[in-house]
């Protein structure tokens, strides 16, 4: 089930909504709960255990690594602190392992295997195992809870059900963001839902659906059938640039509106999850860039992976800048084209850390930084979209004029339609905070919420009847 089918729109999330405002304060918390395992289980019923485990391992180290604290010792017994801090970490450890094991089993098994036999000569046996949805996504959030823990920068929450619904709550639980365990305890544990707040999650919710329906669908139609022509009949330099260009405003408009969704959907009951966007394509530099895209795990690996390895202050930063983009690459799948787009993110980001401080950089014009940035982050969309690493290579290929290839059967005309030119104009408008700063500068105004309400109305219209009409609307990051 998804955000932009007329099932969730007009059946399960109202029934969710009515549900959870008829019902007494105290039970609200199962019934979300309960919403979220069926909306799971809508996805593949077979692997809502995987969630349940999950749930589970991350729940029963909570309470171990929460009952081996040293709050109870006489600081004078050093002897004693020192042994159960080793407890401690020692089941930090096995339950992050554990978390990592699930993952890698269901992710990157077969692809373990693939190299293997490639590399060895071997022929063992593929699993071929299906992909549970959201997988990276919740293992991220059970880690999360036992990290935050173990820092003592949340409390143990030993009602299971609690922990249940951190981990699969179903706004945020197959795409995001990841939500930190730390920033939503007191919500979770007690919140207050408020008119404004619900209107508020209107708004977000009918944005983040305009965004994927006329946007990110449409665009992703043409990108989606440029890529496969790069493998048939071919393409020319200006269709290939086409593809790429239409599908990094895909991808933009896809997850970011699958994340305001989620946002406006958290709204509906009083939870607040963070901004994963912030107008990524108006970045000056890579850095910037992944600042301000996908926010949610940006910060996680940051907190999580990059501080813990040293950052900045100890080891070597460009060797900590390489595993946690190399984990970036992997985070986003078992395929070696993935592994190569985080890492040719990181080199750039590594490279920019090597002249930041120069003074020719320094000089160089914010606008051509920016268009330096933009054509560094298409490039690597190639490399994301595209099934495997040969193909990409091809792609980029064509886009360079390095190949060339004879009888096209769809020319670049041929996907130059009014409606593809349009969207592309309008995505390129709202990629910028253009419009934001309009409403900042005029929301005062006596008229502007009655204006702002009839659009919201026409927007849900609109982007209802492209939903209906849709024959192509998948989320990219389901797959994730």
């Amino acid at each position: 089930m998804v955000f932009s089918s007329s099932i969730f729109i007009f059946i399960f999330l109202p029934l969710v909504i009515f549900l959870y405002y008829l019902c007494d304060k105290k039970v609200r918390n199962y019934i979300l709960l309960l919403a979220s395992l069926v909306f799971y289980a809508c996805g593949g019923i077979s692997y809502l255990k995987i969630l349940l485990v999950s749930i589970l391992i991350n729940y029963i180290f909570g309470v171990l690594i929460d009952s081996l604290d040293i709050k109870e010792i006489s600081s004078n017994d050093k002897k004693e602190i020192g042994k159960y801090n080793k407890f401690k970490k020692f089941a930090l450890l096995i339950g992050v392992v554990l978390n990592l094991g699930l993952l890698f089993y269901y992710k990157y098994y077969d692809f373990f295997l693939e190299n293997l036999n490639m590399i060895f000569h071997r022929n063992i046996n593929l699993k071929h195992i299906v992909l549970p949805i959201g997988i990276s996504f919740f293992t991220f959030q059970g880690m999360s809870y036992i990290i935050d823990i173990y820092r003592k920068d949340a409390k143990v929450n030993k009602n299971i059900f609690s922990v249940a619904l951190y981990i699969s709550l179903f706004p945020q639980l197959v795409a995001g963001p990841i939500v930190k365990y730390k920033t939503i305890d007191k919500e979770i544990r007690k919140r207050e839902e408020s008119i404004d707040e619900f209107s508020y999650g209107i708004l977000r919710f009918v944005i983040g659906l305009a965004k994927k329906v006329i946007i990110a669908d449409v665009l992703g139609g043409v990108a989606n059938e440029i890529f496969t022509l790069i493998n048939t009949s071919g393409i020319d330099i200006m269709t290939a640039w086409l593809g790429a260009i239409c599908y990094s405003l895909q991808i933009y408009f896809d997850f970011s509106g699958y994340s305001d969704m989620a946002i406006g959907i958290g709204h509906f009951f009083g939870f607040k999850f963070i901004e994963n966007f912030n107008y990524p394509y108006i970045s000056k530099s890579i850095t910037e860039f992944w600042r301000r895209w996908h926010i949610s795990l940006s910060t996680w690996l940051k907190e999580y992976l990059y501080i813990p390895l040293g950052g900045n202050r100890r080891g070597n930063v460009y060797f900590n800048l390489f595993i946690v983009f190399l984990v970036t690459g992997l985070w986003h799948g078992a395929s070696w084209n993935f592994v190569v787009w985080g890492l040719w993110h990181g080199f750039f980001i590594i490279i920019e850390r090597f002249i930041r401080d120069k003074s020719w950089y320094k000089n160089i014009p914010l606008t051509i930084k920016v268009f330096i940035t933009l054509f560094i982050v298409l490039i690597g969309w190639v490399l994301f979209k595209a099934e495997n690493l040969s193909t990409a290579m091809k792609y980029l290929s064509t886009m360079f004029g390095l190949v060339r290839f004879n009888n096209i059967t769809f020319e670049f005309s041929y996907f130059m339609q009014a409606k593809t030119i349009f969207l592309i104009a309008v995505g390129m408008i709202f990629s910028t905070p253009i419009c934001k700063k309009f409403v900042l500068r005029y929301r005062e105004k006596s008229w502007f919420n009655g204006i702002k309400n009839t659009l919201v109305i026409l927007l849900f219209i609109v982007a209802l009847i492209f939903m209906i009409n849709s024959t192509y609307s998948p989320f990219i990051y389901f797959q994730f």
